[in-house]
């Protein structure tokens, strides 16, 4: 996991300056996840979408994301990548112009749709086009460790973003700032990035394209049905039937020439390990922001855009983070370091189980900690992947890894995400106000908010009392899961530790000799 030293040519200031401007559409499509937060009461009284229509409109951009990643990424290697990106950034700016002036709920679904299509051109073409002009090992370093804390503090900025344009302007403004931004890009990307793509990348596989989709979109809506709701026979249905789908194309991607996903790929050494420990950094990050960003909320009583602010607050530390991790990677062995990223996460979820219904700065110094260890690791293990990655097919490479990402946080969110509802539901059940109607007690026992709602109706001591009740419970099962969480970022401490031998990104003079053959210009 020790990088070699190289002979590469060191990037200059138009590489770090294209780099910047690389940098504006992955802001942008990470504030796109969280933009929303605040602006559905607002789209709810013009537009009167039905509850499954706001569901929706939330979640659709992230469907349409997850599952044309490989896609896009594999498409990218054979047109270009500079050309997907401008394609994507055209794509993105018209659909956020539609988003904001949607007439109808459905619009606004189309629209999302359509946002999440152009990130999932603009998000594995910027990650690939960093690693094509960052050849020099110390300096793609540093590049992946500020597009890693750049994408963590996006998702962040959005929801704040959104709070303060709705204070000044109607619910689509939320959309329109996404415009001027890709409007600058479309000027300096012909200008600043050279251009590319694969020299020799074969048929597009065109049934490849839904299988993909078919593998991925089940997968990840059954699990993010199960963070919401539980489990159940109908989100299990739908991850088999992906997991089914997705045995398929990995064996028509082992058996074909032109392979939207070559094999070779996981033939290089690092490749596997890297996407692998991303996919896991994601989990815990997802895990435990589903639990923090309720708390402040539905534990500590605080309004929506009240709560966002003070979740910046880690974003903060969280941006330093990775490319400081870049640079001590630059000096020593990097297995060291992620092992480090990891065990820092495990303190953070440490700090969370001292947390009580009153402890606000605990649970942001715990969300600040976990945040500086993923963010260290999947900086570093992103770059480990792309590097042991043939460079023409970056593409390929950074789609895979975003996929992982896309898992790795649904994933967490079910599985601690029930933890926490598990330990809460029996809290709730053992210490609630005797006298209770049964119906309320199963209102209550679903979520805090439910509770909330059954205890404002219920009034005086006894609405007081199943309040407090239901967020202690809320904070055991928090408790709880950030012990799930610490076991798991151990474990991927230990993985970090064992892989640290015969696992080295390519480098030298075989990979720069290939990185000539793959530019453009």
């Amino acid at each position: 996991m020790t990088p070699p030293s190289t002979t590469a040519p060191l990037a200059g200031r138009r590489e770090w300056t294209a780099f910047v401007v690389l940098l504006l559409p992955l802001l942008l499509v990470s504030m796109d996840v969280s933009v929303l937060y605040f602006a559905i009461p607002a789209i709810s009284l013009e537009l009167d979408p039905s509850s499954t229509q706001q569901l929706w409109i939330f979640d659709i951009y992230a469907f349409a994301l997850a599952g044309l990643l490989m896609t896009m990424g594999s498409l990218g290697d054979r047109i270009g990548r500079r050309r997907l990106l401008l394609v994507g950034a055209v794509a993105f700016g018209l659909a956020s112009v539609g988003a904001a002036y949607a007439q109808s709920a459905e619009m606004l679904i189309v629209a999302r749709a359509l946002l999440g299509i152009g990130g999932a051109t603009l998000m594995p073409s910027t990650m690939a086009l960093v690693r094509n002009m960052f050849r020099d090992d110390r300096q793609r370093t540093k590049a992946i460790g500020i597009w890693s804390g750049c994408m963590a503090g996006g998702i962040a900025l959005g929801s704040v973003m959104g709070g303060v344009m709705l204070d000044h302007f109607w619910w689509g403004s939320v959309f329109l700032v996404n415009v001027p931004a890709m409007l600058l890009l479309l000027v300096l990307v012909p200008v600043l990035v050279p251009e590319f793509k694969d020299p020799a990348p074969g048929r597009f596989d065109l049934l490849s394209v839904p299988l993909s989709m078919g593998a991925v979109l089940p997968v990840v809506y059954g699990l993010k049905e199960i963070a919401a709701d539980g489990y159940g026979m109908g989100p299990a249905m739908s991850i088999t039937a992906g997991l089914a789908i997705g045995f398929v194309f990995v064996r028509r991607q082992r058996v074909r020439d032109d392979a939207m996903i070559g094999t070779e790929l996981f033939r290089a050494r690092g490749f596997g390990p890297g996407v692998a420990l991303n996919t896991l950094a994601m989990f815990a990050m997802m895990g435990s922001a589903y639990f923090t960003t309720q708390y402040l909320q539905s534990v500590l009583g605080m309004g929506p855009l009240e709560a966002a602010l003070w979740s910046t607050a880690p974003s903060l530390a969280v941006g330093v983070a990775a490319p400081v991790a870049g640079t001590i990677a630059a000096r020593t062995d990097r297995a060291r370091v992620i092992a480090a990223g990891f065990l820092i996460a495990a303190a953070g979820f440490a700090l969370l189980l001292l947390s009580g219904t009153d402890s606000l700065w605990i649970v942001l110094g715990a969300a600040a900690v976990i945040g500086c260890g993923i963010v260290t690791v999947m900086a570093l293990v992103s770059d480990l992947a792309l590097a042991a990655s043939p460079p023409e097919k970056a593409g390929s490479a950074a789609s895979l890894l975003e996929t992982g990402q896309e898992f790795g946080g649904a994933l967490g969110m079910a599985v601690l995400g029930s933890i926490g509802a598990a330990v809460y539901r029996r809290d709730l059940a053992a210490s609630a106000p005797s006298g209770l109607p049964p119906e309320a007690l199963d209102t209550a026992g679903e979520t805090l908010g439910g509770a909330s709602a059954v205890a404002a109706e219920l009034g005086g001591p006894a609405g007081a009392q199943l309040l407090a009740t239901a967020r202690d419970a809320f904070v055991h099962g928090m408790h709880g899961a950030a012990i799930g969480g610490a076991v798991l970022v151990l474990a991927g401490a230990g993985c970090a530790v064992l892989m640290r031998r015969g696992v080295r990104p390519a480098g030298g003079a075989a990979e720069e000799g290939a990185a000539r053959g793959a530019l453009v210009r």
